[in-house]
Parts: C-alpha cells; sequence; structure tokens
C-alpha cells in the first residue's frame, strides 16, 4: 500500500542548505520533513569547507560549542607560490574581524550529523534516511507534495504547502519540476583523493600548486590532505594508470613524492564533474531551488557550502511566517521570488569571480601560457598585503551574508557526545 501523509513543509535532499533550513524552520515550530535517500551522510570528498558566516551562524543557533568539539583545522590564509620560491598570500582570512577569522576543515559528515541531533530536539523537525523521491505530486496545476520510496521497496506520499529542492547539483526534483539551469563554461574537472599529513607540517595555510600543465590544490585536514587534482575537461587521468597518475602528481606536489605510494590504486581517486550553473527561475508554483539545486558552484574558494547554508537561512526568515498561516501552509509564487532577489547577487558575484579565476589562472596553467598568477597581481599584492583581507571577506563572509532570524536563536546548547560515523558504518557493513 501506498501511503499518504500531510506536512507543512517537505525538503528534499539532506545536505548543509537542506539540513539547515529543516533545523530553522522547525525552531519556528513549521512541521517539516527532510528526505534524504542515503542511509546516513558517509559521502567521501564532500564540501568539507565551514566559513567565517556559518560559524558564526552555529554561534548564533547555540551550536557553537558543538561544533567546536569535532575534529578540525583551521586555515587562515590562501597563497600561491610565485616562480622565483617566494609566496603571495591571496586572500587572508585572519586579517578579518569576525569572531571566527580563519576557515574550518571538518568532514562533512560531522557538520550533518549536528545539524541532526539539534533538529532532533524539535518537536516539528521530522528527518528520514532512505527515503529516495521519485516524482512530484500536482493538484491544480501547483506541486503539492512528493512521491517517495524507502529502501525496502515500499511507497508514499507526502502532501505538502511547499516543496523545497535541496538535492543537489544533479537535483532530480528541480528535474521533475522542469526547471534547467543556465551553464557556463568550466575549463577543468576534479579528481580527489587523500595522503598522509605529517605531524609536522602546517595546517594553517592552504598552497594550491601549480605548473608545467597541472594544478593541484591540498586542503590540510585531521591527519591528512584532501587533494584535488585538476585536469583538463573530459580528460579522463585513469588512462594513466596508477603509476603515471602518482607521477603526474608528485610532478607538480613534489612535497608529496614520498607518500604517493600510499595511494593504492585509482580506486582511491574520486571523480568531480565541475559545473557552473544558476537557474533564472528558482521556484515554481509550490516549489523552491536552493543551494546547489539553484546554483551549481565551482569548487574555486570553497563556497559551495557557505552558499547554500545561507540561501537556507535567507528562505527560512522569508518564509516561516507564509508557512504557518492558513491550514495548509500554502505558500505564494511571490513570497517563494523573495528568496532569489535576496540571494541572487552574492550569488552572481561569487561566481562572477570564479568565473574570472577560470579564465585568469586556471585556465592558462592547464594550457601552458603561465606557471603562476599574473605577475601584476603578485606585485600588487606584495606591495599591498593588506588588499588580501578583500577576497578573504568574499569569500568567508559573503557579499550578503545571513545571520539567524530571532526565532531560531539559542544560548548555547549543553554538551553532545559526537557521533563516530566511521565506525557505526563498518558495525553496519
Amino acid at each position: 500500500m501506498t501511503e499518504t501523509e500531510h506536512r507543512r513543509c517537505v525538503v528534499v535532499g539532506g545536505g548543509p542548505a537542506g539540513m539547515v533550513l529543516g533545523l530553522l524552520l522547525a525552531r519556528a515550530g513549521v512541521d517539516v520533513t527532510v528526505l534524504e535517500k542515503h542511509p546516513d551522510f558517509l559521502r567521501d570528498f564532500r564540501g568539507d569547507t565551514i566559513h567565517p558566516s556559518t560559524l558564526t551562524l552555529l554561534d548564533e543557533l547555540g551550536l557553537g560549542e558543538w561544533f567546536a568539539a569535532v575534529p578540525h583545522t583551521r586555515v587562515g590564509r590562501v597563497t600561491l607560490p610565485l616562480r622565483d620560491g617566494r609566496t603571495m598570500t591571496v586572500a587572508d582570512v585572519s586579517r578579518l574581524r569576525v569572531p571566527h577569522p580563519y576557515v574550518a576543515m571538518a568532514p562533512q559528515w560531522d557538520f550533518l550529523d549536528l545539524l541532526a541531533d539539534a533538529g532532533a530536539r524539535e518537536p516539528s523537525f521530522d528527518l528520514r534516511m532512505r527515503h529516495e523521491v521519485t516524482g512530484l505530486l500536482r493538484e491544480g496545476g501547483r506541486v503539492s507534495g512528493v512521491a517517495y520510496r524507502r529502501a525496502d521497496g515500499t511507497t508514499g506520499r507526502l502532501h505538502a504547502g511547499l516543496v523545497v529542492a535541496a538535492d543537489g547539483r544533479g537535483s532530480v526534483t528541480r528535474h521533475h519540476a522542469g526547471l534547467r539551469p543556465r551553464q557556463f563554461q568550466v575549463p577543468v574537472d576534479a579528481w580527489w583523493f587523500r595522503l598522509p599529513r605529517h605531524g609536522e607540517e602546517a595546517e594553517d595555510q592552504l598552497i594550491p600548486r601549480m605548473g608545467g600543465r597541472r594544478f593541484a590544490v591540498a586542503l590540510p585536514r585531521t591527519g591528512y590532505y584532501q587533494i584535488a587534482y585538476l585536469a583538463p575537461k573530459g580528460e579522463d587521468v585513469r588512462r594513466l594508470g596508477i603509476d603515471g597518475f602518482r607521477r603526474e602528481v608528485a610532478a607538480v606536489c613534489p612535497q608529496f613524492a614520498d607518500r604517493m605510494t600510499e595511494l593504492a590504486s585509482l580506486d582511491d581517486v574520486k571523480f568531480l564533474d565541475i559545473r557552473l550553473d544558476r537557474l533564472r527561475q528558482w521556484h515554481t508554483r509550490g516549489l523552491l531551488c536552493i543551494g546547489d539545486a539553484a546554483h551549481a558552484m565551482s569548487p574555486v574558494g570553497g563556497v559551495g557550502v557557505n552558499l547554500a547554508v545561507q540561501d537556507a537561512v535567507a528562505a527560512a526568515g522569508l518564509l516561516a511566517g507564509p508557512l504557518s498561516r492558513g491550514t495548509t501552509g500554502e505558500v505564494q509564487g511571490r513570497e517563494l521570488a523573495k528568496v532569489r532577489a535576496r540571494r541572487l547577487l552574492p550569488t552572481v558575484v561569487t561566481q562572477s569571480l570564479q568565473q574570472a579565476l577560470h579564465r585568469g589562472l586556471i585556465r592558462p596553467v592547464m594550457e601552458g601560457r603561465r606557471e603562476g598568477p599574473p605577475a601584476a597581481v603578485a606585485d600588487m599584492l606584495d606591495r599591498f598585503p593588506a588588499l588580501a583581507a578583500a577576497p578573504a571577506y568574499v569569500v568567508g563572509v559573503g557579499v550578503r551574508p545571513e545571520h539567524a532570524p530571532a526565532f531560531a536563536r539559542r544560548p548555547p546548547l549543553p554538551p553532545r557526545t559526537p557521533r563516530t560515523p566511521l565506525a557505526e558504518d563498518a558495525a553496519g557493513r
């Protein structure tokens, strides 16, 4: 039998945008269900950067101490190597006058588990794992809910005043709604893997490596590096074999030559099809898209999580009231349009900066026309190091930072015992 239920709001996708939106709406007293198709949050090589504005948001939600207990590293600067052996600081987050002047690097599953635990304290919050959305319900020309399938094959229908698509760049919900994003050209794809990090190696700065038509970024994590090796769009590095791939990485990152054998096989290398796109309209009647479902970001700057979270905060502040009215919580199109109107400028500015970096730095390096950043930029930042605070602000705080609405703010919550998801996952398998 197909089960049928009714909620004020259904959020599709248990990523950062979906979990933050679900938590905030629940704190406003809105009955909200978050549907996540996976059994847990254990996906490797997701966006693991928590920016200063998100850290401030966690403080406002009473979750700052919970996050502080999660193992993480702190990155204060992004520097680029120059041909003469010097380095150039292009973004100095430590210069920002914010409560948390750094980018925290933490596994995304820890961040999402934290949000799930916070949501579980709210009576109107309902998180359902292993629930895969298979289609949209429609009534009177508007989206009125979702159809879903559980892991055991049983199905259900969940009617709602509003459906929010927060299911990422390949959003199935967006596809069913007939919304198509505008695509922007991207010159590279990313191949992600891990290598051990030695205890004496600094963790407070991020240094992209480039040269010889190669580009790589090593993100310092607790006990290891998470490395993105960039290759020209459409090029499959698996053709190199594991030995060839090790040589390519060691050529651009010679400091890792002593540990490349830790990369046992190409099964340890995960592919990311980098996309940059944006919906022209973020909503249709009864449905709203946020986060990557509305605007897929390049990994340049690691801003995807930050923008997705800020979308969710803006949406909660604008829609909690309309969702609470009436008997069904049906939200009018003009209310949904306010979310895009508020979040469009920071989205466009950030994507434009990413496109500029693609054109001015990454593509010339990949094509062999340059071995590093433009000399004029290097000279300017060398003479005026304080300029590095400007890109740090755009990346770390954002063009229009969002703050927790009053209804969602809490004093610091009592200590929490963090889960150990890797152990639980291993036991479950």
